[in-house]
């Protein structure tokens, strides 16, 4: 129960990370926002290395690769998708990082993926897709070709940030958890500090009170308890059930979206979270064993 629990918080918590992003957009250029998200998280893991073991070079170079990964390339293009589009088009993308994240746990963590399974995350990812277009398909196929710049950002952050969650899993079986959080956001985040003196100086930047808890909300909630939170339950919970759960997340970022932007909930909303929650009863599905007689 209390990895579910987590995954429940961590829905919520990252639910909410899209519209804010969008939200601290509006103070902050995308880059800098970026930047001092982590900046803001770059203390707190350090403060939980403390007493820990140094990793081997090998391993460093591994937690290296995934903090470029995750952060410069996922995170990154993340941002600067959420500024082309709208957030409740981010949302769809954002829901295809669980169907990645089981394709890529089959191939590289050796977990099973079965036929009722990829039906479970279609049916979500079809739910997710109802919601964020409000069942005007048409109206999405506009938006994509208006927005492909941001479409393509979008999607190579979902791989992306899949990818990452995957490769540090495997990783984590090796060091612990905190670890292979900490070492990757740290050095994650020093390529981004050659963008922040040129934002910096850019345009003049004054952020508000909102300005600075969207950035508190990213970088201690959103990156160091949502990162921590979903490693140690890739480490006890099969990929497809972890993932699966997730797509509860973009519908609390279109619900999100809705009250911040103005984006109208109707019917479509009703049948894709319909959609959604049969997804994850088919994903989280185990093969019956059959007792001897």
């Amino acid at each position: 129960m209390v990895p579910l629990l987590g995954l429940l918080t961590l829905c919520l918590v990252w639910g909410l990370s899209v519209p804010l992003t969008k939200l601290g957009l509006q103070e902050f250029p995308p880059l800098l926002l970026a930047t001092l998200r982590y900046l803001t998280a770059a203390p707190l893991f350090a403060l939980l290395l403390i007493g820990r073991p140094l990793p081997s070079r090998r391993g460093l170079f591994a937690m290296a690769g995934l903090g470029v990964l995750g952060i410069d390339c996922g995170q990154v293009m993340q941002v600067l998708g959420v500024q082309d589009i709208s957030a409740s088009v981010a949302t769809i993308f954002t829901a295809t990082i669980p169907v990645f994240v089981v394709v890529l746990a089959s191939w590289r963590l050796r977990q099973t993926l079965r036929l009722s399974h990829a039906l479970g995350l279609g049916l979500a990812l079809l739910g997710i897709a109802e919601v964020a277009t409000h069942g005007d398909w048409q109206a999405f196929a506009g938006l994509s070709a208006t927005a492909l710049r941001g479409d393509v950002l979008m999607l190579v952050s979902a791989v992306s940030v899949a990818l990452y969650y995957v490769l540090s899993a495997e990783l984590a079986q090796r060091h612990s958890v905190v670890t292979v959080a900490a070492w990757s956001s740290l050095f994650g985040v020093a390529p981004l500090l050659m963008a922040l003196p040129w934002e910096w100086h850019a345009a003049p930047i004054r952020p508000g009170l909102l300005g600075i808890g969207v950035v508190l909300y990213l970088g201690v909630l959103v990156t160091v308890a949502g990162i921590w939170i979903w490693l140690n339950v890739l480490r006890v919970l099969p990929a497809r059930i972890a993932a699966s759960t997730q797509y509860l997340q973009p519908l609390i970022g279109v619900a999100a979206s809705a009250a911040l932007f103005g984006d109208p909930i109707d019917g479509s909303f009703a049948a894709g979270t319909v959609l959604v929650f049969i997804g994850i009863a088919l994903t989280t599905l185990q093969r019956a064993t059959r007792r001897p007689s």
